[in-house]
């Protein structure tokens, strides 16, 4: 017969599992679709969160931070793109994000694209400020910015080449919800296109 203690130990060990699990799963998702492009110039993409009020919201807010913190400051050139339109309330979300981030001392170089509804229209709206930069980085949830990074395999392959990592991910942040998202994330797969599975960067 279980104890009282035993349960509880259990039941510890448990959700211990179950957050590394998350954790794992997060980590290998936010390491899917990038390489190792070299390059002196970089273009950090990130992908807005629908936002019904006048200010960025949570998680708006977060993915702003994980955007800054993505920028390589050793980078000749480092754009920070934000994308979104106005899906849940009057302000685009980009232009939000873009308000967060120089409040809060963002002064590099920014480019606001408040046009897309979706995923898709993110990354296909971004494309014009990626062209000229020699590493591209798309940040949100770890999931996310996996299927983000999965469009621009689509959409234009040869820009994809410059994929590489961002900093979205980092071991004990969300972890609590971090089971959740993976869980969310593994009920909406995401294909791996035949003309990037060759690459070195990808990983299953």
């Amino acid at each position: 017969m279980t104890t009282r203690r035993g349960r509880i130990e259990l039941s510890i060990g448990a959700v211990v599992a179950v957050s590394l699990w998350g954790e794992w799963e997060n980590w290998r998702a936010s390491r899917r679709f990038v390489g190792s492009a070299p390059g002196t110039t970089e273009a950090v993409v990130v992908l807005g969160y629908r936002n019904a009020g006048t200010r960025a919201n949570v998680m708006n807010r977060w993915r702003v931070r994980a955007g800054l913190r993505s920028v390589d400051p050793a980078a000749a050139s480092s754009r920070l793109v934000l994308c979104g339109g106005a899906c849940a309330g009057p302000t685009p979300e980009a232009a939000l994000m873009a308000d967060y981030a120089t409040t809060h001392g963002y002064r590099g170089p920014l480019t606001v694209e408040p046009q897309s509804r979706s995923t898709w229209e993110n990354i296909a709206f971004a494309l014009p400020y990626l062209e000229s930069v020699d590493r591209i980085k798309i940040v949100s949830l770890p999931y996310h910015a996996e299927r983000g990074r999965s469009y621009l395999v689509r959409q234009r392959p040869d820009l994809a080449e410059r994929l590489v990592r961002g900093a979205e991910y980092r071991f004990g942040e969300w972890m609590p919800l971090k089971p959740l998202l993976a869980l969310y994330g593994r009920g909406k797969p995401v294909s791996w296109p035949i003309s990037f599975s060759h690459r070195s960067g990808a990983t299953n």
